[in-house]
C-alpha cells in the first residue's frame, strides 16, 4: 500500500466521525437561523412554517398543523418519500426543461396543484383572494374548498378562469344540490368529490391548542369552536342555505350509489378525492369517475399510519392511465414531487406549504412557495436525466425498503 493510499484511507477515517458529529450541529444551526423579514430570502417551504407558526394565533396554527389521534399518519406523509429514492441518469441533454402537465385538455406549466385548504382568512386577511392571484400569476391549478372564506364567485374572479371546486357533500341532501348549483353556475368545470371524512376526526393536537387561545373568538364562531354550526356559520358557500339541518359534512351512510345521485345533478368531471387502495381506485372506475386524488386529508382524515406516498404506489398501477391521479400529503419539496409523479401521479398537490407561504406574506408568500417548489423540480429532473414529465417513469425510482 502506497503512502499516498494510507494517508487517504486516514483523512477518510478521521473525518468521518467529525461530520457525523456535525449533522446535529447543522440541523440546530438551521433552527435557530433569524426568521425571514421577506419572502424573497426564503431558501425553501420550512422558512415559512417557521414563520407561520410564530406568526399566527394558536388556534389557528393548531388547525393547520394538527393531524388524529397521535398524528402518526400526518408525520408518516412526511416521512415516507424517504422511502423511495432517485435513480439518476447522466450524459442526457438538459439545457431545456418541459415541467407542464395536462389535465382534462387544460395544459398547466408545472403539476403542483393548490389543494382545497378551509378559512384562508384565518391565515392572512385576503385569504383566498390572495391564493387565487397567486395561482394566476404562476399559472397553477386550484382547487377551493367548500369551507373556505370566500365564496366561489369571487376566487373565480381573482383566479382569472373558474377553479376546481372540491365538495364536501354534507348529511343533507338539499343543501348539497344547492351547492352543486351553485358551482354549476359559476362554471367550475370539475367537482373534486371529499370522501375521507366519514369516520369523524379525532383531531387533538388543534384541540389542544384551542385552550391556548385566549382570544374572543365569537365573532367568528358562533357556538363552540370544535361543533361543525359554528363551524359553517359565516361561512360564504352556505350562505343563504338552512343550515340547521346540517349534521355532518360528510353523510356517513355515503356508499358508491352516491356518485350516481351526484351524476343526476352535475354535467361536468367529476373526480373522487380521498382514495388510498388499489380496490377503491378499481371500484371508482367502475363508478364512471374522470379522476382520482390519492390522499388521506394531509394526516387528518384516518390514524393509519400509512403515508400518502404508499397508497400511490399501490393506486396508479391499478388505474393504469384510465384517468388522471393526482396525490397529496408530505410533499415538501421538488424530489418529492418527482418521486411522486415516477410513481404514476399525473399531477401532486400541496396544502401547509403554501398556506405558510400565505400567513408569512399573503399572495406574494404564496407565489415564493411555488417558486421554489417549481424550481428545485426542474433541478431534479436536470439532476435525473429526465426532460419533461412525461419523461418521469417508474425507473427513477426505488423503495429502498424493497432492494
Amino acid at each position: 500500500m502506497s503512502a499516498t493510499t494510507r494517508r487517504r484511507i486516514l483523512q477518510a477515517l478521521t473525518a468521518a466521525p467529525a461530520l457525523a458529529a456535525l449533522a446535529p450541529a447543522r440541523r440546530a444551526f438551521a433552527a435557530e437561523d433569524p426568521l425571514i423579514d421577506s419572502a424573497a430570502k426564503a431558501l425553501d417551504v420550512s422558512d415559512f412554517e417557521r414563520l407561520a407558526r410564530a406568526k399566527l394565533p394558536p388556534a389557528h396554527w393548531g388547525y393547520l398543523a394538527t393531524g388524529v389521534d397521535g398524528d402518526a399518519t400526518l408525520h408518516a406523509n412526511e416521512a415516507g418519500f424517504a422511502n423511495y429514492v432517485q435513480r439518476v441518469r447522466r450524459l442526457v441533454d438538459v439545457s431545456r426543461i418541459d415541467t407542464s402537465v395536462s389535465l382534462f385538455g387544460t395544459t398547466w406549466d408545472t403539476p403542483i396543484v393548490l389543494d382545497p385548504v378551509g378559512s384562508q382568512r384565518a391565515f392572512h386577511p385576503d385569504g383566498e383572494i390572495a391564493t387565487a392571484k397567486a395561482a394566476r400569476a404562476r399559472k397553477h391549478l386550484q382547487i377551493l374548498s367548500t369551507v373556505s372564506s370566500t365564496g366561489v364567485e369571487d376566487v373565480n374572479a381573482a383566479r382569472g378562469e373558474p377553479v376546481w371546486y372540491q365538495l364536501y357533500p354534507t348529511d343533507h341532501w338539499p343543501t348539497t344540490q344547492a351547492l352543486v348549483r351553485r358551482v354549476e353556475a359559476a362554471g367550475c368545470p370539475v367537482l373534486v368529490l371529499t370522501v375521507d371524512l366519514q369516520g369523524g376526526s379525532n383531531r387533538l393536537t388543534l384541540a389542544r391548542a384551542i385552550p391556548r387561545d385566549a382570544r374572543d373568538c365569537t365573532a367568528c364562531h358562533s357556538t363552540g369552536r370544535t361543533q361543525l354550526s359554528g363551524f359553517i356559520v359565516g361561512k360564504p358557500m352556505f350562505s343563504g342555505l338552512d343550515i340547521s339541518a346540517v349534521g355532518s359534512l360528510e353523510p356517513a351512510d355515503m356508499t358508491w350509489e352516491y356518485l350516481k345521485r351526484l351524476r343526476d345533478i352535475w354535467p361536468r368531471r367529476l373526480v373522487v378525492k380521498g382514495l388510498v387502495t388499489r380496490e377503491d381506485a378499481l371500484l371508482a372506475l367502475e363508478h364512471g369517475v374522470d379522476g382520482i386524488v390519492v390522499s388521506n386529508h394531509g394526516g387528518r382524515a384516518e390514524d393509519s399510519g400509512r403515508a400518502s406516498i404508499d397508497s400511490l404506489a399501490e393506486v396508479a398501477p391499478a388505474v393504469a392511465g384510465r384517468v388522471p391521479v393526482i396525490v397529496d400529503g408530505g410533499v415538501r419539496r421538488g424530489s418529492d414531487i418527482f418521486k411522486a409523479l415516477a410513481l404514476g401521479a399525473d399531477a401532486v398537490a400541496i396544502g401547509r406549504p403554501y398556506i405558510w407561504g400565505l400567513a408569512s406574506f399573503g399572495q406574494e408568500g404564496v407565489e415564493r412557495v411555488l417558486e421554489i417548489l417549481t424550481a428545485e423540480l426542474a433541478g431534479n429532473m436536470r439532476q435525473a436525466g429526465v426532460r419533461n414529465i412525461a419523461g418521469i417513469d417508474a425507473s427513477y425510482v426505488v423503495d429502498k425498503r424493497r432492494v
